[in-house]
């Protein structure tokens, strides 16, 4: 919205800051932090004056769960997307298809978490919505997003799979890239969802990711960047920084009252939401497959509970402790602290390996 104040630019005065994606940037990160600050207290006092008994715990879960973490409200994610929405909607442009993109498949998910969560409020019960349901809804958004955003693709790369390290190699998946597509987004969506079980160890990864992906966002949305690197160039995907810094931004917020011992939850409304941002932004920007490195975290957590259950009913017994890989660490002995800043320290490596993968050609 506010982009449309470059028009009365000169060219060298104070408006001109505002065709700058950097600059929209940074005021939509600083806009989402001081609205998560400024609304946090009173969106956590409404969560749990409407919660009365807070999140559903685990009972297979660890005990300590049971005891320290009763009572605590969730759908908590309601505050970083309100202050991801309006900052984005404030700082980005408003004519750029691939945020309008990202935005509605995050609002997308958010709804179907929403429901999810107040199901299991309402009923105090862990199951929630059904899961197969949950899949099916998640499937359909993820069709809409896969072709809004293959119509906004430079025709060269609309069903190309860009594969990272090898030098300007496409694989045509035709048809099939849509499917791949949707299992991303999906994909991105449930596995945070998986890994949101520790207090902060969630919402750190997932803003370690979203910068990375902004970044690439940005490089990739910029001839002169991606004739140096040898990326694909896919005009437009540059405004996507401005989403990802207002996740930033919100989660920072939302970190503030969530660090140990939570005070709120982002519950389903939160991960599922911020996943499917990510897995849409992943796609969008042709980095799907860097996706899986950058969120290595994510991929690891839900393999570990495919793994789990596949071998459960196959021979009856257990692989891990207890799944997802979190909660096996907890039933070693780990602290939560331990397991949730040595979770962070992973996934900022993963990070990095997978911006090298820009360089690496």
């Amino acid at each position: 919205m506010l982009y449309f104040l470059s028009q009365f630019s000169d060219g060298g005065d104070f408006f001109n800051l505002f065709r700058y994606i950097t600059f929209r940037a940074g005021g939509a990160f600083f806009t989402a932090l001081f609205l998560s600050f400024l609304f946090g207290p009173a969106v956590i006092r409404k969560l749990a004056k409407h919660q009365k008994k807070g999140q559903p715990i685990r009972e297979d879960g660890p005990q300590s769960h049971i005891i320290e973490k009763a009572g605590t409200p969730t759908m908590g994610g309601v505050l970083i997307l309100g202050a991801l929405l309006v900052s984005t909607l404030l700082w980005a442009r408003s004519d750029n298809g691939y945020v309008w993109v990202v935005l509605l498949v995050t609002l997308g998910f958010a709804i179907i978490g929403f429901i999810d969560d107040y199901l299991k409020v309402t009923k105090q019960t862990v199951a929630g919505f059904s899961s197969k349901a949950r899949l099916l809804i998640g499937f359909v958004i993820a069709l809409a997003a896969s072709i809004a955003i293959a119509r906004l693709h430079p025709a060269d790369l609309s069903g190309q799979l860009a594969l990272p390290v090898f030098k300007d190699t496409l694989w045509s998946l035709g048809l099939l890239y849509f499917p791949f597509a949707m299992f991303v987004i999906v994909g991105a969506a449930n596995s945070v969802n998986l890994t949101d079980g520790l207090d902060g160890l969630a919402i750190m990864p997932v803003m370690i990711a979203a910068g990375t992906l902004g970044a690439i966002a940005y490089v990739v949305g910029r001839t002169d960047f991606t004739e140096y690197l040898d990326v694909h160039y896919v005009p437009g995907t540059g405004e996507i920084l401005v989403f990802c810094a207002a996740l930033i931004g919100g989660g920072l917020g939302f970190l503030w009252h969530n660090a140990p011992p939570a005070a709120v939850f982002m519950g389903d409304t939160g991960s599922l939401a911020l996943g499917g941002a990510l897995g849409a932004i992943a796609v969008a920007t042709k980095h799907e497959i860097v996706m899986g490195i950058v969120g290595g975290l994510f991929v690891v957590e839900a393999l570990s509970v495919i793994i789990q259950v596949l071998y459960y009913k196959r021979t009856g017994k257990r692989v891990f402790l207890m799944a997802p890989i979190h909660h096996h660490f907890e039933k070693l002995g780990w602290s939560e602290p331990q397991i949730v800043i040595r979770f962070w320290i992973i996934s900022l490596v993963l990070a990095l390996i997978g911006l090298a993968t820009l360089k690496i050609r």
